[in-house]
């Protein structure tokens, strides 16, 4: 067993680009803001916030081609064409801020001060931890090493 402990800010960062990097995003969606808002959140809580603000985004693009499409209908005009553009383009703030409303934490404090004391005493019972000293030279070369006489 190994604890892997939840990411840290840099971490959360690489997370979130990793998450939503096939995905539009706006120039002026901050990762770093929105990294150093989610500590204590794991990995999975941050690909939680960006699917929701990806679902956003995708739900708000159908409902305007919808409503575009009904107008067209009323007007008398002919279909949609393939080449007109997207009217949501990208993931904007606005969507990770409606994320961030449902965004919560899956470790609780409690839970993660359970987890590092079980990684110590995990550790500690491995074998050496921190005790592992090599001699110093002088005690080696005095015959005190385990390559002795």
């Amino acid at each position: 067993m190994i604890y892997i402990p939840l990411p840290d800010e840099k971490s959360r960062i690489a997370i979130l680009k990793s998450c939503l990097r096939k995905s539009p995003v706006a120039r002026d969606v901050d990762m770093n803001l929105l990294a150093n808002v989610t500590k204590g959140f794991s990995g999975a809580d941050l690909t939680e916030i960006c699917q929701r603000a990806c679902k956003l985004a995708i739900r708000e693009s159908i409902e305007k081609d919808i409503n575009r499409e009904k107008e067209r209908q009323r007007s008398g005009q002919a279909a949609m064409e393939s080449d007109e553009p997207d009217l949501v383009p990208e993931i904007r703030r606005d969507h990770f801020e409606e994320a961030m409303k449902f965004a919560r934490r899956s470790v609780s404090d409690n839970d993660i001060r359970k987890y590092e004391m079980f990684a110590q005493t995990l550790q500690q019972s491995r074998g050496f931890g921190s005790q592992f000293r090599f001699p110093d030279e002088q005690q080696s070369s005095q015959g005190g090493g385990a390559g002795g006489k």
